[in-house]
C-alpha cells in the first residue's frame, strides 16, 4: 500500500511538471515545429489569368495554427502561411502577438476564395479577449501581408490552387 506522504510528493512532482512545461511553452521555449512550405497561385475567376504566386509556410496542426505568423517580423510580397483546417467550416483569426498587418484569405475545399480580410494591427495595449476577430468559411486561411491582394486584383470568387507539400 502506497503511503500518504509518497501520494502527497508525487502529486506535487506531477503539478510542478506541469508547470513548469506550461511556463516554458509561455516563454516560447517549445515551438510550433519546423513548418512544411508550398506554393500557392491565384488565379481570376473570370479569365484564368494568373493574379499571385506566393510562397507559404503550412499551418496544419493545431499548435501551428495557433502560432502562425506571430514570431514572424514580417513578409515579403509573395510570401505568407497557408493555414490547413481539416474539415471545411467557419472559423475566426485574431491578430495575436503580430507585428506587422495582413489580408486574411479564406478559401474553400474546392479552391474559391469565399472571403478577404484587411487586418491591421491591434491598438497597443489590447488585451487579447478584446481582438478583432476575423471571420469566414473555408477549409483553408491564407496570410498575405497587407495589402497583397489589392495589389495584385485577387478577389473574392477568385480561384487558388495549392502545390502538395507533403
Amino acid at each position: 500500500m502506497v503511503s500518504r506522504r509518497t501520494l502527497a510528493v508525487l502529486a506535487a512532482v506531477a503539478l510542478l511538471a506541469v508547470a513548469g512545461v506550461g511556463a516554458a511553452y509561455a516563454a516560447g521555449l517549445f515551438s510550433a515545429g519546423e513548418y512544411d512550405r508550398t506554393t500557392v497561385t491565384v488565379v481570376d475567376d473570370e479569365d484564368g489569368t494568373k493574379l499571385a504566386t506566393v510562397e507559404v509556410r503550412v499551418a496544419d496542426t493545431p499548435q501551428k495554427r495557433y502560432t502562425g505568423l506571430s514570431d514572424t517580423a514580417s513578409l515579403d510580397d509573395g510570401e505568407g502561411m497557408l493555414f490547413v483546417h481539416p474539415a471545411e467550416g467557419d472559423h475566426a483569426y485574431v491578430m495575436r502577438d503580430m507585428a506587422f498587418p495582413l489580408d486574411i484569405v479564406f478559401v474553400d475545399a474546392d479552391g474559391t476564395i469565399t472571403r478577404i480580410h484587411h487586418a491591421p494591427l491591434p491598438s497597443e495595449g489590447t488585451d487579447e479577449s478584446d481582438l478583432k476577430r476575423y471571420e469566414g468559411r473555408g477549409k483553408y486561411v491564407l496570410e498575405v501581408p497587407y495589402g497583397y491582394t489589392n495589389r495584385t486584383g485577387v478577389d473574392a470568387g477568385d480561384r487558388v490552387t495549392i502545390r502538395d507539400w507533403d
